[in-house]
């Protein structure tokens, strides 16, 4: 994941904003960190993003 970030205005209504704020607060993100957990992994779903790869992945690789 990049360590840059884009910034930019979103406009939402209040009901969807208090549902996120709630989501977010019963998994321990503010809204802005639960956006963008929503947003990344319905990219990766919908085949948008590569999945992120770890050490463990690249060691397996090297040993096949």
């Amino acid at each position: 994941m990049s360590l840059t970030k884009k910034t930019f205005v979103l406009r939402i209504n209040d009901e969807t904003y208090n549902a996120l704020a709630k989501w977010a607060e019963d998994e321990f993100r503010s809204v802005n960190g639960q956006i963008e957990m929503i947003l990344d992994k319905a990219l990766k779903e919908a085949s948008r993003k590569k999945l992120a790869t770890t050490g463990n992945d690249q060691l397996h690789k090297n040993k096949a």
